[in-house]
């Protein structure tokens, strides 16, 4: 699947101007961060947007929700958070 190239809906829905692109999942949606909501913008193939407040899940933080993603769906890209280039290419080596 395509993911959809531009921020614009994951913006539409957050406070935050600028949101942090997380990543592509493996059903091609993009996951953006908005660190005052405490939210991510969940952005479909198709241009569909839903935010997700962490507050009314059962996940905590950022990483909580990364791993969720990636038991779920998976990552094609990312997730970008935390860490260092680095340790993303040690991780990437050893899975």
């Amino acid at each position: 699947m395509a993911c959809v190239c531009t921020d614009r809906p994951a913006r539409e829905l957050l406070t935050q101007g600028r949101p942090l692109f997380l990543g592509v999942d493996g059903d091609g949606a993009a996951h953006y961060w908005d660190s005052y909501e405490f939210a991510v913008a969940v952005v479909s193939a198709d241009g569909e947007a839903e935010k997700v407040v962490l507050a009314e899940t059962p996940f905590e933080t950022l990483a909580e929700w990364c791993e969720y993603t990636r038991g779920e769906r998976g990552w094609d890209i990312g997730p970008h958070v935390g860490g260092s280039l680095v340790g993303d290419l040690v991780r990437g080596v050893e899975t």
